[in-house]
């Protein structure tokens, strides 16, 4: 066993470094650190606050956001993994990750959903051009939400 105070110490060098990821094994102990870059929501978007979470409910997508028929067949929909509010750019006056008409590559990252105060890239699994963004800046999504509809197509 590791002691706590080298524990805390390696913690502490992380969060003041560039390193993103560490893992130590050694015999049965297995330690692994990762760190998040915290990113600032977009201006005029009031963060979330933890405590507004503690009687969070999951709820099926408003009426709004459901697709039809033909855009399900017609295009790749990118869904919320979580809930959280939905963020367009990596930090306040930044531009968005993408907009209408980009061409996307899996891996590249579309947009952030902030959760319990952790920003989560969401990134594209497919490559193909954006042809709608169905959430505003801002916004709180739900699980299972489409978010981005990709022409695969192209």
């Amino acid at each position: 066993m590791m002691d706590k105070d080298f524990i805390k110490e390696l913690i502490n060098l992380i969060k003041n470094s560039n390193v993103k990821s560490l893992k130590i094994e050694k015999g049965d102990f297995k330690l692994q650190i990762e760190t998040y870059k915290e990113i600032q929501p977009p201006e005029g978007v009031k963060p979330q606050k933890t405590e507004e979470y503690k009687h969070l409910e999951i709820l099926p997508p408003s009426e709004d956001v459901k697709l039809g028929e033909q855009e399900e067949k017609k295009y790749h929909v990118i869904k919320s993994p979580l809930v959280g509010t939905f963020y367009r750019s990596p930090a306040p006056g930044a531009p968005p990750f993408v907009e209408v008409g980009d061409i996307v590559s899996p891996g590249q990252v579309l947009c952030i959903i902030e959760a319990l105060k952790v920003m989560n890239e969401i990134e594209s699994d497919v490559r193909g051009r954006v042809e709608k963004i169905l959430v505003e800046n801002g916004e709180t999504v739900e699980y299972g939400q489409p978010l981005f509809l990709i022409d695969t197509n192209v």
